[in-house]
């Protein structure tokens, strides 16, 4: 991982009382939950 992605995920998670394996779990999640809310697109919207 990029140091400096590191760095700020840390600082992230110290702020929110996480642990940064913690803080990665919440983004994660947070991701897989955005994705599946999202609809896929329709047939009419595909090149």
């Amino acid at each position: 991982m990029d140091p400096d992605l590191w760095k700020e995920i840390e600082a992230w998670a110290q702020q929110e009382l996480r642990s940064v394996n913690g803080q990665i779990e919440y983004l994660l999640k947070q991701a897989v939950a955005k994705r599946k809310s999202e609809s896929p697109p329709t047939l009419s919207e595909e090149p």
